[in-house]
């Protein structure tokens, strides 16, 4: 870390980090190493909220905060750094004041802007360290490659379901995020958290462990995550760990870099085409607004209102006269569907849905749609007695 250490602690800083300076491992050494450490957390959601608070607990000297979105009621679950009162706020104001009221003497800078190969680097190049706290996979390249390119640590976590991952990426000798996972998965393969769902607590305890090595590698102390890869399952109480070695082959960190400058993140992860959509996007054509759907239902038109959300989605709430089968059982249940020419599907927001709609159009239900938007807008749009989830 940085060598432009404060020279002494407060009397009021001695007190609130008592307990770390009589730590052998920390003492007044590493408090004021703590005290100069800069820090950029990427998201103050699940992972951002337990570590920013802790690393605000601990004295990091500067934390750096990057977000663009606001306070939901679906985020109080798990995303502790919020309360109740900060619903419909920003994100990074409300964690710029819950952590000022931690500890005013940590310095939060906040980052208005969604992270991108145009800005990372620029970023990247003011802390010392990244802790990534983000939930989708082209943001999760995105960081590692920054990292590597500007040689900070990557502090990574990630979780779902029941299960977290954790471990520290992109230092000088150990392998990078792509030395594990080379490429991405199929794009919805695997389901994000708001499509899966997430223990609340879950992201406490992986958040906690970034905290922790954020911690650790500031003080130079104990032995880190690098090249190992902590795998938690909360249903079992059980922790395992994957060795890691640097790849040599690595685009990225390896012996013979082909990947020297940011790209585009969300094509290599196959979230937009790299060309005109292909007849594997549904297009406009095979969309049903929900203004469309609710016409149909209020004539009674003769078509099959299809549900391809998880039955736990099903029973928060529901479209009046949707048959659920979940997208996973389809292919197996086509038959059921037989002489049912008229479907309109529909999922949460839209994506699993056109996912189903070109399964049933490849297996010969050409009149499949897709509902714009999914149940989440009709709720915005139709029907706002339904809760939203």
């Amino acid at each position: 870390m940085k060598d432009e250490t404060p020279l002494a602690l407060t009397n009021e800083e001695v007190a609130r980090y008592s307990r770390h300076l009589i730590v052998p491992e920390v003492g007044m050494e590493g408090q004021l190493k703590l005290k100069a450490a800069r820090a950029l957390c990427i998201g103050a959601g699940g992972l951002g909220s337990p570590v920013a608070l802790y690393l605000a607990a601990a004295g990091v000297g500067t934390i750096g905060i990057v977000d663009f979105d606001v306070v939901d009621y679906s985020n109080l679950q798990r995303q502790i750094i919020h309360g109740t009162p900060d619903v419909g706020r920003s994100k990074l104001d409300s964690a710029k004041t819950r952590l000022n009221a931690l500890n005013p003497s940590v310095d939060v800078v906040t980052h208005d802007m969604a992270l991108s190969s145009q800005n990372a680097l620029g970023l990247f190049a003011e802390y010392d360290l990244i802790v990534d706290g983000t939930d989708n996979f082209p943001t999760r390249y995105l960081v590692n490659d920054a990292c590597v390119i500007a040689g900070k640590p990557n502090v990574y976590g990630s979780i779902f379901r029941f299960e977290g991952q954790a471990s520290v990426f992109a230092t000088k000798d150990g392998p990078c995020y792509r030395c594990m996972f080379p490429e991405p998965p199929p794009p919805g393969l695997v389901p994000s958290c708001a499509e899966g769902g997430v223990l609340g607590i879950l992201p406490g305890v992986v958040g906690t462990l970034q905290a922790t090595e954020a911690v650790k590698l500031i003080l130079g102390a104990g032995e880190s995550l690098v090249g190992r890869f902590l795998l938690f399952d909360a249903l079992k109480m059980r922790f395992r760990e994957l060795k890691v070695r640097k790849d040599p082959d690595c685009p990225v960190c390896g012996e013979h870099q082909t990947v020297t400058e940011l790209i585009d993140y969300e094509q290599f992860c196959g979230v937009t085409p790299a060309a005109p959509a292909s007849a594997a996007t549904p297009g406009p054509d095979d969309e049903a607004t929900v203004e469309e759907l609710k016409t149909r239902l209020d004539r009674q038109d003769p078509f099959l209102l299809l549900d391809v959300r998880e039955p736990q989605e099903f029973e928060i709430c529901r479209i009046p006269g949707s048959v659920l089968i979940p997208l996973s059982e389809l292919p197996s249940r086509f038959s059921e569907l037989e002489g049912r020419e008229d479907i309109i599907v529909h999922c949460k927001s839209g994506v699993r849905s056109g996912k189903a709609v070109r399964l049933l159009q490849d297996a010969g239900f050409s009149r499949a749609r897709n509902l714009k938007g999914g149940i989440l807008a009709w709720i915005d749009r139709i029907d706002s007695t339904l809760p939203k989830y």
